[in-house]
């Protein structure tokens, strides 16, 4: 299916990430894919953009335990993922980093600014080659993060956003998103885990009667009636997807599964490269 996509120069290819894969590894991935162009847009969370810049300041993410004891990690200024953990440090380096990057921005520009603008931004300052946020920026790959106030760096810009004059515009993200969809001659999904970056991506494709291709990665259960674990036939009723649209679901776990599938798909599909815009 992901072979198809990126064999079909026609398909407008759509990224949705949930939860905080970068921490799970999956950093390197898809940067690649941006980087070779396989990427139209990437609908995030704001955990997978705080991630991806706390490693282009230079901090790293280690693998610890999901039986840590968290007073002692507390003590220690660490925090858990999971088994992942990363410095508390890291985020006052990230806060002092956005104060600067905001008061270079001109005023006029943050006083109205969408998330995507604001993250290609940021990512215009990052000089790390390994960076999803500098390279989308450079590649000219929009990152939209609906959630992005939910986020360590929300609460930080927010902190910051008396003082600086920041007011950030959600219509804006969604105009962004739209454009990209509604000029799309065939639009295809990749979609790894569920929450907002999943509806907020899925519902753009309503507008056009819905995706041609989508590929789903998740470890949730239709059971419970929740969208993460929605099946992704049940999104034609929506107008999510397409009739006849090819579409599938793999219930694994996304830090085993995509780089395995990429790694498959762009071997049968070849190199595929668009210019930078």
């Amino acid at each position: 299916m992901l072979a198809k996509m990126f064999s079909d120069d026609d398909c407008s290819i759509f990224l949705s990430l949930a939860g905080a894969l970068v921490p799970g590894g999956l950093r390197l991935v898809i940067r690649d894919l941006v980087d070779r162009g396989f990427l139209s847009a990437i609908v995030t969370t704001g955990a997978n953009v705080v991630h991806d810049i706390l490693e282009a300041l230079g901090f790293r993410h280690y693998v610890g335990s999901f039986r840590a004891d968290d007073a002692r990690l507390r003590e220690e200024r660490l925090g858990r993922i999971g088994d992942i953990y990363v410095e508390m440090r890291a985020y006052t380096a990230l806060e002092r980093w956005l104060r600067r990057v905001v008061r270079d921005i001109p005023s006029d520009e943050r006083s109205r600014t969408s998330g995507a603008r604001l993250l290609k931004e940021l990512g215009s300052r990052l000089g790390d080659e390994g960076s999803i946020v500098a390279t989308a920026a450079r590649r000219g790959v929009p990152i939209i993060c609906p959630g992005l106030v939910d986020s360590v760096a929300g609460f930080q810009l927010w902190s910051l956003s008396a003082e600086l004059g920041l007011r950030l515009d959600p219509f804006g993200d969604l105009s962004e998103l739209m454009d990209l969809v509604l000029d799309a001659e065939r639009v295809g999904l990749i979609i790894l885990g569920g929450g907002m970056p999943k509806h907020f991506l899925m519902f753009a494709t309503t507008f056009r009667d819905g995706a041609d291709y989508a590929i789903q990665i998740t470890m949730d259960r239709p059971e419970p009636g929740g969208l993460s674990g929605a099946p992704l036939e049940e999104a034609i009723s929506w107008g999510k997807i397409r009739p006849g649209a090819d579409v599938v679901t793999v219930i694994c776990d996304a830090t085993i599964a995509f780089p395995l599938i990429v790694a498959a798909a762009l071997e049968r599909a070849g190199p595929r490269r668009r210019k930078a815009d």
